[in-house]
């Protein structure tokens, strides 16, 4: 066995790409202002000239010429770009916040890995605009070209949250537009040998035309995030460093609160220190007292349609970095997250989203003897009526192989405090086989152990086949769920369960067929039943609790309009009748209903888009019409806006209902650095209104001045009429000890 694995790996590393550059060591240090061309120190770098489209023109020279040179310093990673344009009118800004898409916008970034392991990566980009882009990658970047997936969670192999110390400028002309690149050693993690080689790409992106051009080719399934898809930079002889950096922030705020006739208002102060220990070149101890996170966007609302749990996004930045390394657990394809056995929304909010206040805590995570580290433990307070204190803990190793292959384990423990206090505790392994460059197996296995739940049924499991190609990819799973399973600082979307998914997804390129770029045929399979079969309950056995078969094709044109046109039969078994919307009950019972589906998507690279997603059949036994339009509106590189709504009317045997989210986001921009931003949220199942302002001007990385005003107001009265006001001032500084 062991020989075979050997061999697969061996195979697979004789077929990476062998576009190599080198890094040569500054004589001089650039003026980071942009102006590349008449910069003397990037004169005798060499030059990374030739890039290869993925689209729309797969294997095609990229249209416009590009020039992009690398260099080092003792102190930082200079990367530089001087991007042509025979149309410098035609450059496209669609956004200029820091972390904004680049999708849809000129734009360049690259990706690096450090270690040259093909797992773990950071990408660097920007735009005309100069806004700084930056992102973690884990699990080698195996996600597909639909989209770079953002990071919903812990489980993200592309964490767009992360925020780090580092510096970029731009500049346009009649030749197009440059930009350079400074990026501390400080902020990397790498190895401590000298004469090192990293893996690193580049891409350019010319929104007009909708091109999307690489240095080292990357085939359609993927997108530059995938590492092993990565060229080689030589010649790295890094340096080794100390870093101690410390972030006090000071807060002020005033909440008033009004119940019926009732108000209250209180006004407090606060603060709290965040620090950033470097271990060595590989390894960060991240250390916390008294968190606080009022400067983070308010939750998007969902509407809920069905019995199982909704799964909200982690957005704090304390918790979203590294995060992939404390990703153990399963995906959940249509159905959403299945199981993370770490959910770091578990700390700092109680069942209900009250806020729990967070005392302190640390955070280690690096690279020691050749094993990925991640240690964690943080302490939360007691709230009256919500919570007693609670310690939290996670310690993760991960072992990374040659060729996208790793094996690694978890453990979890989420002592409560109090006078009924336990200890509820989760063990986990997990690992990946990569076979060749274009398969790989994977499997998890995670145990429980909460006091007064039955051991031999506390667990789950899941198993994956998949195989992605340029035409077609592939996935086939299974899953358990035992009905003791009990990861109470993770996310679980449904308990006691089997379920099998699959999925063959196809893409096809016609020339020039009536301007269509690609055609996207695709089937996905999903089906839950419920585990307690297995033991001959008649009442369940072998029951079908959800089950979904999704046909479908994606016509996507050259000039960037698609639309989706696709059916959906789906089965629903209710064992016990719920209440669906105010008055509205769902009986018991096996539904099986077919929805007709079609999405419609413009140019999103265009000043006005629009996108909606529609869907029309039956639902639990009668029908409904579900329709999501979203509109997007901008002006010029500063404005930008969308609104959108989430409709649904739905028609039951057991009566009639119907629901609308309606959701507005506007921003304003003075500079890629300061902003204002609204979120303006009504839902009429709650008849809820909500507001999220907040004015952002960032120094550096996620430090700065934040004012936030958040205000709800609650019109039905059920259970009792409500509103609540906050304002909050929040200013952290960030102080490099050792600069």
């Amino acid at each position: 066995m062991n020989k075979f694995i050997c061999t697969l790996i061996l195979c697979s590393t004789l077929l990476i790409g062998q576009h190599a550059t080198s890094a040569m060591k500054a004589t001089a240090n650039p003026l980071i202002d942009g102006n590349v061309i008449d910069d003397p120190a990037w004169a005798d770098a060499p030059a990374v000239s030739t890039f290869i489209q993925k689209t729309p023109d797969e294997g095609e020279p990229v249209s416009e010429e590009t020039i992009v040179k690398v260099m080092y310093s003792e102190k930082y990673f200079y990367v530089s770009i001087v991007a042509y344009d025979r149309d410098p009118s035609g450059i496209v800004i669609s956004d200029t916040r820091r972390d904004a898409s680049l999708n849809n916008s000129d734009s360049f970034s690259f990706v690096i890995d450090t270690f040259k392991d093909y797992q773990t990566g950071y990408v660097f980009g920007t735009n005309p605009a100069g806004i700084e882009f930056d992102a973690q990658i884990t699990g080698g970047g195996e996600e597909g070209s639909m989209s770079r997936r953002f990071s919903i969670g812990s489980g993200s192999g592309f964490n767009v949250n992360w925020d780090a110390v580092w510096e970029v400028r731009t500049k346009r002309g009649d030749y197009g537009w440059s930009a350079e690149f400074a990026i501390p050693f400080k902020t990397l993690r790498y190895k401590k040998d000298k004469d090192q080689s990293w893996g690193i790409n580049f891409e350019r992106v010319i929104a007009r035309k909708k091109e999307e051009a690489h240095w080292a080719p990357i085939s359609r399934q993927f997108t530059m995030n995938r590492l092993v898809s990565a060229g080689t930079l030589t010649d790295m002889n890094v340096p080794t460093f100390r870093s101690i950096k410390i972030m006090p922030y000071g807060l002020g705020q005033q909440n008033d609160v009004s119940i019926e006739d009732k108000s209250n208002t209180d006004k407090a102060s606060d603060i709290g220190i965040d620090a950033k220990i470097s271990v060595g070149s590989s390894m960060a101890l991240d250390l916390t007292y008294n968190t606080d996170f009022a400067q983070v966007e308010a939750d998007e609302q969902q509407i809920n349609l069905d019995r199982f749990s909704l799964f909200f996004p982690e957005k704090r930045a304390f918790f979203l970095e590294n995060a992939g390394l404390f990703s153990v657990g399963t995906g959940g394809g249509y159905f959403g997250p299945d199981i993370e056995m770490f959910f770091s929304r578990r700390i700092g909010v109680g069942d209900d989203g009250t806020p729990v206040p967070i005392i302190g805590g640390g955070r280690l995570t690096g690279t020691l003897s050749g094993m990925k580290v991640g240690l964690l433990s943080m302490r939360t307070d007691a709230v009256r009526d919500v919570t007693d204190q609670n310690q939290y803990s996670v310690l993760r190793l991960k072992k990374e192989l040659p060729n996208r292959t790793h094996i690694g384990g978890m453990y979890t423990a989420l002592d409560h405090y109090g006078e009924n206090g336990y200890i509820n505790q989760s063990y986990a392994i997990d690992a990946q086989l990569g076979i060749g460059e274009l398969s790989k197996i994977v499997a998890f296995a995670g145990f429980t152990d909460t006091p007064g739940l039955e051991s031999d049924k506390a667990y789950a499991y899941r198993i994956e086949a998949a195989r992605d190609t340029k035409q077609i990819s592939t996935v086939f799973s299974y899953t358990e769920v035992g009905e003791g399973f009990n990861p109470e600082m993770g996310y679980l979307k449904r308990k006691n369960y089997r379920k099998w998914s699959g999925r063959i997804f196809t893409r096809f390129r016609p020339e020039n067929k009536f301007g269509i770029l690609e055609v996207r045929p695709h089937v996905n399979f999903d089906g839950y039943w419920k585990q307690d079969g297995l033991w001959g309950d008649d009442k369940i056995k072998h029951f079908q609790e959800s089950g979904r078969w999704h046909i479908d094709n994606h016509w996507e044109f050259r000039s960037g309009f698609e639309i989706h046109t696709g059916m959906n039969i789906v089965k629903e078994g209710v064992l016990e009748p719920f209440e669906i919307s105010d008055g509205v009950t769902v009986r018991d019972g096996t539904f099986n209903d077919k929805e007709a589906q079609i999405m419609i998507m413009t140019n999103q690279a265009k000043p006005i888009s629009f996108t909606s997603m529609n869907r029309m059949g039956g639902f639990f036994g009668g029908d409904r019409l579900n329709v999501t339009p979203t509109i997007k509106f901008r002006y010029k590189d500063r404005f930008t806006s969308e609104f959108s709504s989430n409709y649904n009317k739905v028609n039951l045997p057991g009566g009639k209902f119907t629901t609308n989210l309606l959701r507005a986001r506007l921003t304003y921009a003075f500079t890629p650095k300061m902003y204002i931003q609204s979120l303006l949220q009504y839902n009429n199942q709650s008849d809820q209104w909500s507001m999220n302002w907040r004015f952002i001007w960032q120094q550096s990385a996620a430090t700065g001045l934040y004012i936030v005003y958040n205000q709800t107001e609650d019109y039905d009265g059920i259970p009792i009429a409500s509103s609540t006001k906050s304002f909050v001032v929040k200013y952290s500084y960030l102080f490099d000890v050792l600069n």
